[in-house]
């Protein structure tokens, strides 16, 4: 008997995670109906666990749910841009420079393993590159005691996923976020919380500003 890959771990998680990637990656396109039976089907699950899985994504901000209409992904904004890139600015290049001095030797390696993974994801132009992008900024806020801000900082990441992949669309941003990670992650390896702060301050103001000049133009088009 065939192995359903939804069985390895619990149906939910395992769901959540599949359709998550699935919206991140564009598959899922905003301001059409998630026609739930037609995913189900692609999924080889039943309607009720999908259901399950995008009312969690409703409560990470990822999708929102109409009267009638059924679910729909959220649609990127502006506002909400400037609300996620507020919230990170406040949080992680605090919890990245407090993370530098409790990391330990095996924490410390994996952040430079997720970055050469990052790297080569870039180079190929994979699709990867989103949770690769979002491991490595983790790798450098989880060591360390504190828990709950690690968690929201990883919820934020979540969220600001999508607007980290339109922001890299643009030629050459790849290199230069390239540059910045290599950046903090030698200053997070020497234990400079000071650098580290700045660095990561910097490289999140700097996405935020293409980000701002990006919804201009869109809206001065539209």
């Amino acid at each position: 008997m065939a192995t359903n890959p939804f069985e390895v771990r619990t149906l939910s998680d395992r769901l959540v995670e599949v359709v998550r990637d699935m919206i991140l990656s564009g598959a899922i396109e905003q301001n059409v109906p998630i026609r739930q039976d037609a995913l189900a089907s692609e999924l080889n699950v039943s309607k009720i666990p999908v259901r399950e899985a995008l009312v969690r994504l409703e409560q990470d901000g990822l999708v929102v749910s109409h009267a009638n209409r059924g679910f729909f992904v959220r649609a990127m904004s502006s506002q909400e841009a400037e609300e996620i890139y507020a919230l990170r600015l406040k949080l992680e290049p605090d919890a990245s420079a407090e993370a530098c001095l409790a990391a330990n030797d095996k924490e410390r390696q994996a952040a430079k393993d997720i970055l050469v993974q990052l790297d080569a994801a870039a180079a190929a132009r994979s699709p990867q590159v989103g949770p690769l992008n979002r491991a490595f900024h983790m790798a450098l806020t989880q060591p360390g005691h504190n828990t709950i801000t690690a968690g929201i900082v990883s919820r934020l990441h979540i969220m600001a996923d999508r607007y980290v992949r339109k922001h890299l669309e643009f030629k050459g941003r790849h290199e230069t976020a390239a540059d910045q990670h290599h950046e903090i992650l030698d200053a997070w390896l020497t234990r400079d919380p000071d650098t580290v702060r700045a660095l990561i301050t910097s490289h999140l103001q700097n996405t935020l500003e293409d980000l701002r000049d990006e919804f201009s133009q869109a809206h001065n088009a539209a």
